[in-house]
């Protein structure tokens, strides 16, 4: 069923990794969806990875939705604006947000105090994490409160639980992540009076194309990265988070999540979807439970 269908998304950050499997799920569910980010096939982003924006747009299109790539530096407000005036101009409406971008991979330098972190990198990592993510809400929202439901998603990496226990190995890291989860929960009390909701969604260890190639696999052999990494087992596609955030588009009755720190696994679970190789990952429960209390990779139970 084509749950989203007549739905129009804006996938802040839709390039490579969760932005195209958010897309691209979205497009399963027959949403239009428009794809941003700064790599197209003319011009590459100072990210340096070969994933473009046509791409996505065109794995929206075989899903069975519509995609449309526009280029954006979403730290640029001139940019931003002028995309929603296009997504205004061209479909009158906007249902969904989901603001995924980031970029900030080569910056983080794991395990260093901020007084030997680069301070350029560190703060360029907070620009890309929070500064583009309240840009794209300050110009887009207007147009998704006209829907009356709309609904904002904060992309993330680890729930409000888990972030809140154990330090993310950098300061700039840490302070990225969580701030996202914290914008979702103050989203979610400006726009409840407006009949939309805000929430905070993160993936577990997704085998995007960069995690790939640093183990050295491809997705149809990505079990023989396991002798280098026993806990990768708890893995899952970027397709599953796509298929907790079309869950979450397509649920009429969303606004009961409002504000809240969620999880592909644990939305797996109210929503029964599943990966593309019919499993259930629980990542973060996973990651609690047996790799951070140091037992064994086993994932019996987790998916």
């Amino acid at each position: 069923m084509k749950s989203l269908e007549g739905k129009v998304a804006l996938v802040a950050g839709a390039t490579r990794g969760g932005g195209r499997g958010i897309a691209t799920e979205l497009g399963a569910a027959g949403a239009t969806v428009y794809v941003t980010g700064r790599t197209t096939r003319a011009q590459r982003s100072e990210y340096g990875r070969p994933e473009t924006i046509e791409e996505t747009a065109e794995l929206v299109n075989r899903a069975g939705g519509k995609g449309i790539a526009v280029q954006v530096d979403h730290l640029d407000p001139a940019q931003v604006q002028a995309l929603v005036a296009r997504i205004e101009r061209e479909q009158g409406r906007l249902d969904l947000l989901v603001n995924d971008i980031w970029g900030g991979e080569n910056l983080i330098e794991w395990n260093v105090p901020v007084w030997k972190h680069s301070l350029e990198g560190g703060l360029r990592m907070l620009r890309l994490a929070v500064d583009t993510h309240l840009i794209t809400s300050h110009y887009a929202l207007p147009l998704l409160l006209r829907s009356g439901n709309g609904l904002v998603v904060e992309v993330t990496d680890g729930t409000a639980a888990y972030n809140e226990e154990n330090y993310r190995l950098s300061i700039f890291y840490d302070l990225a992540k969580t701030s996202v989860i914290r914008m979702a929960r103050s989203l979610a009390k400006e726009l409840k009076p407006h009949g939309c909701a805000a929430v905070a969604v993160t993936p577990g260890w997704m085998r995007t194309e960069l995690m790939l190639e640093i183990f050295g696999v491809r997705e149809d052999n990505w079990r023989d990265a396991l002798a280098k990494e026993p806990h990768f087992v708890i893995s899952e596609t970027p397709r599953f988070i796509g298929r907790a955030i079309a869950a979450l588009a397509g649920d009429p009755d969303v606004t009961r999540w409002n504000g809240q720190s969620l999880s592909s696994g644990e939305l797996a679970r109210v929503y029964g979807f599943r990966d593309l190789d019919g499993s259930q990952p629980d990542a973060w429960r996973y990651i609690a439970e047996v790799q951070d209390a140091g037992k064994p990779a086993d994932a019996s139970g987790y998916r």
